[in-house]
């Protein structure tokens, strides 16, 4: 059988870097590796054959030697006739990498050496839970503490979480004599491969039960309704939330608990809307009182507040109270209160009432003053008088 070309074996230039051609194998290898292709003979001659091409080309005096005279310059080294089998591969492929080979790298015959330590563990962690707190805007201005009522798995008092009776305790488990891990072995044509597991046996705490509780039934935690307090700093928001750390479910047989994510969602108010740490609040006066000023009281997160309107304030204003927002998360201070003015046009009147607007629209005292706005006041106070007609 003719031999193919090695370059094209691994699919690599004859320009090729060994970078490029240890990848080019590696693919290859992963790919036809006889314990993943069990009983596939093309599979087994075809990762012989990349096996055989990645050694010549990998070697600087045999990838030299072959560029030169090809195929014919393998004879008498071993090459010309190939490997006989995959064990064959093995063994080269120890000799040139000192002892270990590229399959350690590959299918991580090298790193399982990392895990021969033991790994048992205390019980198996709780779970966390979450929990969603509304608050008001009020609350989120000042800062608050709130209880909780939380449903959750707490260490069993009967057991105090050992899941056993207290006369009988543990004892260690049999499958894993205490390592709380197995190892499976299992021999191939490359040699010892050692798979190991969390023993099932004591879910890899080492020990197991001789008599349970009859409480908890052996999981060393009962369900319960705990309540327990937070404090929520101000200017939290909507989507911000407090990790309460260990307030989660109970672990398993002493394992640790959880935590508990308390998640902020703040509260749709009466009368405010929200922008960052400042709130905001429509007011709507009278034409009399915006023309005449007035002092108004309107609400504030603290409680009511008297505000002056000025006489001629116009629609559209905004009067900014200092201080009387949200106080701010990460720093001192905080934001204010925005009032945004607006003027109230009756649309039903009086005949008399009818008769003093229309004297006062006679007035130059009534018309804007600002450039190029007479005609358009003029034809606002049309629009004003048809509505009263």
């Amino acid at each position: 059988m003719t031999k193919r070309d090695y370059y094209e074996v691994l699919g690599v230039s004859k320009s090729s870097s060994e970078t490029e051609i240890k990848a080019s194998y590696r693919k290859l290898a992963m790919k036809y590796h006889p314990d993943r292709n069990p009983g596939d003979k093309e599979a087994e001659e075809k990762f012989k054959e990349a096996a055989e091409a990645y050694e010549v080309l990998m070697e600087p005096n045999k990838r030299a030697r072959y560029d030169q005279f090809g195929h014919a310059g393998m004879r008498g080294t071993g090459f010309d006739q190939g490997f006989s089998n995959v064990n064959d591969i093995f063994t080269h492929f120890s000799d040139i990498f000192g002892g270990g080979s590229i399959f350690d790298e590959i299918f991580g015959q090298g790193g399982s050496r990392r895990h021969s330590g033991r790994h048992k563990q205390p019980g198996i962690q709780g779970n966390d839970l979450k929990i969603t707190l509304r608050l008001s805007l009020e609350e989120i201005a000042e800062g608050v503490e709130k209880t909780l009522k939380v449903k959750r798995y707490e260490k069993c008092v009967h057991c105090s979480g050992s899941g056993a009776k207290s006369s009988s305790g543990t004892a260690e488990c049999t499958t894993c004599h205490g390592g709380g891990e197995v190892r499976t072995v299992s021999r191939s044509m490359f040699g010892q491969f050692v798979n190991i597991q969390v023993c099932p046996s004591c879910n890899g705490e080492g020990r197991v039960i001789k008599e349970k509780c009859h409480n908890c039934t052996g999981e060393g935690r009962e369900r319960k309704e705990s309540t327990m307090k937070v404090k929520i700093p101000a200017g939290v928001s909507t989507g911000n939330y407090i990790p309460l750390r260990g307030e989660g479910d109970a672990g398993i047989r002493g394992g640790g608990s959880g935590d508990l994510i308390v998640l902020i969602e703040e509260q749709e108010h009466k009368y405010f809307v929200r922008e960052e740490d400042d709130i905001h609040y429509d007011l709507t006066i009278s034409i009399t009182d915006a023309v005449l000023g007035t002092e108004v009281e309107v609400p504030a997160l603290t409680g009511n507040v008297v505000l002056k309107i000025e006489s001629g304030t116009q629609p559209g204003k905004i009067l900014r109270l200092r201080d009387k927002g949200i106080r701010h998360l990460n720093h001192s201070g905080r934001g204010d209160q925005l009032v945004h003015i607006n003027v109230y046009i009756p649309n039903k009147l009086s005949s008399k009432e009818k008769e003093v607007f229309k004297e006062l629209s006679k007035s130059e005292h009534i018309k804007p003053k600002s450039k190029g706005g007479e005609n358009r006041s003029k034809g606002f106070f049309n629009k004003v008088k048809e509505s009263f007609s």
